[in-house]
């Protein structure tokens, strides 16, 4: 058996040219550690910071094409709804337009008692789906020339009128809404030329024999 030397402790070997101070780990210094970790810290909340501030404007950026896209499509779909609309009005009234000659020719019937049995059924039936798709009649006789719905196709004098006015109507006119596709063909009379100066001295002479007779009545005109 080997004796131990009592008073002495065995030590691990140290490798040559090592001191003994490497020997052994060094301890971290604390106060180092705690100004490396805010420094990092600041660091990565910049980046985070720059990251948000990139993510907002892309964003920012995204939320107006949206808006502008929304834009465009509600001004295509209005657009869209008035092309169709003006469409659709303009084919009605090419159709209706065709069907002009015969509804004149109805008229004409029905004017000379000619509108009986199964065609005055047929021609009614043809009036009323006209005037569902929007067909409206007018020109009346008697109702004042008005040049943007009237069509003037003869003309004459009258004493009894005050403005030029329609005597006759040719051809009814016919329009869709606001739109006339057909003006009412009409015969046009004006006052007689002098009408006026004629009837201002027959007025004139009716109240000078009106005085007159006022002033026989009162035992004639009282002398000086």
């Amino acid at each position: 058996m080997t004796e131990e030397t009592p008073g002495f402790e065995e030590k691990p070997d140290v490798p040559s040219g090592a001191t003994p101070d490497d020997a052994e780990p060094k301890a971290a210094d604390p106060s180092a550690e705690e100004a490396a970790a805010p420094a990092g810290d600041g660091a990565a909340e910049a980046g985070l910071v720059a990251q948000l501030d990139q993510v907002r404007t892309a964003l920012g950026e995204r939320t107006a094409d949206l808006q502008r896209l929304q834009a465009e499509y509600q001004n295509y779909r209005r657009r869209v709804e008035r092309d169709r609309v003006a469409v659709r009005e303009i084919a009605m009234a090419n159709l209706l337009t065709e069907l002009l000659p015969v509804l004149d020719d109805i008229g004409r019937a029905r004017e000379h008692g000619e509108l009986v049995g199964g065609f005055k059924s047929v021609a009614e039936s043809l009036e009323t789906v006209a005037a569902k798709m929007g067909l409206q009649q007018f020109g009346k006789e008697g109702e004042p020339f008005d040049p943007t719905v009237h069509e003037a196709l003869m003309h004459s004098y009258a004493p009894d009128v005050t403005e030029t006015t329609c005597v006759a109507i040719l051809q009814p006119g016919y329009r869709i809404g606001e739109r006339t596709i057909r003006p009412a063909r009409v015969a046009v009379a004006e006052p007689q030329p002098g009408a006026q100066t004629v009837k201002a001295e027959d007025a004139e002479e009716k109240n000078t024999e009106a005085e007159a007779a006022d002033d026989k009545e009162n035992g004639g005109p009282e002398e000086g």
